[in-house]
């Protein structure tokens, strides 16, 4: 199963310069704890902005470029991933903007963190989605250096 999870401000914000907008340790923490042990799909802008290899998390990479790096899937085509990967197991699509327009119809799981604010200088924007597709249910609510957030679930609707 593909779930997707994304920090986003209250237009949909995702980034700017290939960087996150606001620094969120609770929200790491919680990006963490949903992802350990479990592929993460992401793009190669996303790759790069990490700031180190993240533990715990299998490396698929979908882009044009030719990445030679042991322990990291690359594929060259969202056809080309869907035919390869194991379906049966859970994959977490990470990143960024158009890695999540490819991917979030096929997602049964979004994990959003919603955060309460606006940045007119993002350049980078989440996919707009059909919230009334999705059982919203929010798992908690944080605050980093007055900056409030909620960490939401949206679920399919069967």
């Amino acid at each position: 199963m593909f779930k997707l999870i994304a920090a986003i401000g209250k237009n949909r914000e995702l980034g700017k310069n290939n960087n996150l907008i606001w620094h969120l340790p609770n929200d790491l923490t919680f990006f963490k704890g949903q992802t350990m042990n479990h592929p993460i799909i992401m793009g190669y802008k996303t790759y790069e902005s990490l700031p180190k290899k993240l533990k715990g998390r299998q490396y698929i990479l979908l882009t044009s470029k030719n990445i030679e790096e042991e322990d990291i899937l690359v594929f060259h085509s969202k056809e080309e991933m869907l035919e390869k990967l194991d379906l049966s197991r859970d994959y977490f699509v990470i990143g960024g903007a158009s890695i999540y327009q490819q991917f979030i119809d096929l997602c049964d799981e979004l994990y959003l963190t919603e955060i309460d604010k606006e940045d007119s200088n993002a350049d980078a924007f989440f996919p707009e989605f059909d919230k009334s597709m999705y059982e919203r249910t929010v798992l908690d609510s944080n605050s980093d250096d007055g900056i409030n957030y909620d960490h939401v679930l949206y679920r399919r609707l069967k």
